[in-house]
């Protein structure tokens, strides 16, 4: 299991918060320094569950509320009082979309990393909309490679990376394609996904 995976758990004194230690070994702020997140989990009783944790400088906090029926919301709290937030529901593709586009800079900054020595090759990322035309389809409807010689080396869906996704992989609104290409032939994939 990677060391990302693991967490430490404390439950304070009436069992209703759990503070969750998150080392993250392969994330890096700017400067390249790894940093520790620490979550804080609330249960709210009858509603749902609270996630967040302290932005940098402590004033801030973001994170979210799953509800009980499903429904998430994303969560913000105000500049000058933590405890007052900005709440904005979100879709299970919505979410799913959100936590692809927060999880992939690591992905492509490591793809752009191992093919910078190629010229003319690209890497980019293209989101699976609700209304693309190939939400709900398997990857081989595209035929990418042969209509526009990229390839589409990973998929970012929920958080988590598929990699080498095969022609019988079913596509879904809010994936986060990683593809590999010419300039030309990423332009083309992005038409591709989203105009047929």
């Amino acid at each position: 299991m990677p060391a990302w995976a693991y967490y430490l758990q404390k439950y304070n004194a009436n069992d209703r918060s759990v503070m969750m230690n998150k080392h993250d070994h392969t994330s890096r702020d700017r400067r390249g320094y790894a940093g520790v997140v620490n979550v804080e989990v609330t249960r709210l009783p009858g509603i749902g569950v609270r996630k967040d944790f302290p932005v940098k400088g402590g004033r801030r906090r973001i994170g979210v509320i799953d509800h009980k029926d499903g429904t998430i919301y994303l969560i913000v709290s105000k500049a000058d009082n933590p405890e007052a937030t900005d709440q904005i529901p979100l879709s299970a593709s919505e979410a799913a979309a959100l936590a692809n586009l927060l999880g992939a800079p690591q992905l492509i900054a490591q793809l752009r990393d191992e093919h910078r020595e190629f010229d003319g090759v690209n890497t980019r990322q293209l989101l699976i909309l609700d209304d693309s035309p190939y939400a709900g389809r398997p990857l081989g409807d595209t035929e990418m490679r042969s209509r526009t010689r990229c390839s589409i080396v990973a998929i970012m869906r929920g958080g988590a990376v598929i990699p080498s996704p095969g022609p019988d992989f079913m596509f879904a609104a809010g994936d986060l394609l990683v593809v590999v290409g010419t300039a030309e032939g990423l332009e083309a994939a992005a038409k591709i996904l989203t105009d047929g």
